[in-house]
């Protein structure tokens, strides 16, 4: 039914609208999203019982009318601790994407923009951060940060700088070789002039596209790192070390590592459709496809 009423909704509007919306699948993805966002603010406030009370006399019970995601190892209610993992699921996300956003584009545009020796230091260092393995380098970044949320977001973030910074890099080398930036340099504008009013507002469909597709991967690191015991420190929850605390329950009761799965995989589903709906609408060659 929600299908049909975005379909009509959408057949309803003028053809040039059409073009600057989704598709019903980006639709869907983005409603989605805005959903995990809405219950990573009010999440704390609208679960059924609190995510980190114990109740030793309800332990490991099937999912029911009363705890409708069952209840884990120490009784906690599972759809608790699922809404509450969502909140520092989505700030990884959003906090890893952004940090890597903003170094990546200053380093790709100083790179791109002044070339020679700035260019040089600057792929030196891209290189060299893409020669560590990702993970190793995220861990030795958290050895010396220490464990926790944030500092998790900076390690996943200083790992995906170099993506940002060489497409950014493209991006304002593409930019330079046209003919209003040769025009603002007659016209006497300054170098930051120039970068902020004719550089950076030409590159920014790449960038939203990269940042899209770097959310999905942020939170699947995040997701990955908790795993291993670098995400929020217990026993508040978050999808990586949930499903790690059920994997010795795996042969008895296989049911426990559901949920948290299966709420995180929607998650990253969704924000890889609404990249694909971004690029789409972004990238003309691949509306045309």
């Amino acid at each position: 039914m929600t299908t049909e009423l975005t379909a009509t909704i959408v057949n309803t509007l003028p053809e040039r609208a059409k073009r600057k919306l989704p598709s019903p699948v980006g639709l869907v993805a983005f409603s989605v999203i805005g959903l995990f966002i809405l219950f990573a603010v009010i999440g704390p406030w609208v679960v059924p019982y609190p995510p980190n009370e114990l109740n030793v006399g309800e332990r490991l019970l099937r999912p029911s009318g009363e705890f409708l995601f069952g209840t884990d190892a120490l009784g906690r209610d599972q759809l608790s601790r699922v809404l509450t993992a969502i909140r520092p699921a989505v700030i990884a996300a959003f906090a890893a994407t952004g940090f890597a956003l903003i170094l990546g584009t200053l380093l790709g545009i100083a790179a791109g923009f002044w070339g020679g020796k700035v260019d040089s230091i600057v792929s030196r260092i891209i290189d060299f951060l893409f020669a560590i393995p990702e993970y190793l380098l995220a861990i030795l970044v958290l050895a010396i940060l220490g464990r926790g949320l944030m500092n998790a977001a900076i390690a996943i973030g200083i790992v995906f700088i170099p993506r940002f910074a060489r497409t950014v890099r493209s991006a304002t080398q593409e930019v330079m070789s046209r003919n209003y930036i040769s025009a603002a340099k007659l016209c006497g504008r300054s170098e930051m002039s120039i970068m902020a009013r004719h550089v950076l507002p030409n590159i920014t469909s790449p960038l939203i596209v990269i940042s899209a597709i770097n959310l999905s991967m942020s939170s699947g690191a995040y997701a990955a790192l908790s795993f291993l015991g670098f995400g929020v420190r217990p026993p508040d929850p978050d999808f990586g070390s949930m499903i790690s605390d059920s994997l010795q329950y795996i042969g008895s009761d296989a049911w426990l590592i559901v949920p948290p799965a299966a709420v995180f995989v929607i998650f990253i589903l969704a924000i890889n459709l609404a990249g694909d709906a971004i690029r789409d609408l972004l990238d003309p060659k691949s509306q045309k496809a």
